[in-house]
């Protein structure tokens, strides 16, 4: 039987063959000449793309200046939704009324496309970052409220039972009991809701935006510049990526035992 040392290197091997892999026949693809540039860029041509971006910038911004509208309009809806979404998904999840009256106007729009309804977000809130926030609270919302509503579903009914009868009141049985037990449920609605969160956001700057990397990414693609669409694109997806990290650090920070069951 294997060690966690010994897995956990075999995991690193592994998924560092996956990248370089994909890397290597990129590579092999772009040199053969097969594709124009602007169909498959050459990675010397994202690489200087990505270093004459972060130094000179792209129509009025850097890359560092066009992340950072990005990730503050992904995290400001984000952290919104986490402040609305996880408290009523706990409060659906402990009383039937209350879910009863939420449960369908979340369902309704859940299947939407972002974009269905962006126009009207617009119309509303104008085209500045109020609309772009907006879309992307609205984006992050369901998965959080509903894994954190199924979460308070799946907590014993006996650990309930002990606090009771140990003399616990109400809220005690809800910070002490059901609020820990629904934590690793929680983690698991934040990060789907980072992901989608985040797919969202090229949707959110493709209406009059004149920055972030989704509209960096978006405008490139009108002047054919392969090269930078390709830079545009592995930075959103190593940002992603690490968004998608910094909640799973605070996970097992808060929740240390869901590891050791």
């Amino acid at each position: 039987m294997k060690g966690p040392g010994k897995r956990r290197r075999t995991e690193l091997i592994l998924s560092a063959s996956s990248v370089l892999g994909i890397f290597l026949i990129w590579y092999i693809i772009a040199e053969m000449g097969i594709f124009p540039e602007y169909f498959i860029p050459r990675p010397q041509s994202v690489w200087r793309a990505f270093t004459e971006i972060a130094t000179t910038g792209y129509r009025g911004g850097t890359l560092l200046e066009h992340l950072g509208d990005s990730l503050f309009r992904v995290i400001t809806g984000f952290l919104l939704a986490c402040l609305v979404a996880v408290p009523l998904g706990l409060l659906m999840g402990s009383n039937w009324k209350v879910k009863a009256f939420f449960d369908p106007l979340i369902e309704f729009y859940r299947p939407l496309p972002p974009l269905a309804y962006y126009t009207i977000l617009v119309i509303w809130l104008g085209i500045g970052n109020e609309s772009k926030i907006t879309l992307l609270f609205l984006a992050a919302f369901p998965p959080l409220s509903i894994n954190t509503m199924s979460a308070v579903a799946t907590v014993p009914k006996e650990r309930i039972q002990t606090a009771q009868s140990l003399g616990a009141g109400k809220w005690r049985i809800f910070t002490g009991v059901i609020l820990p037990s629904c934590l690793p449920g929680i983690f698991t609605g934040m990060r789907v809701s980072i992901g989608f969160t985040y797919t969202t956001l090229v949707s959110s700057e493709i209406v009059a935006a004149t920055s972030g990397i989704g509209w960096m990414v978006l405008d490139a693609g009108k002047f054919l510049r392969g090269d930078v669409m390709f830079m545009g694109i592995l930075v959103m997806g190593i940002t992603g990526i690490l968004l998608d990290r910094i909640i799973r650090i605070a996970e097992m920070i808060l929740v240390p035992w869901k590891g050791k069951g």
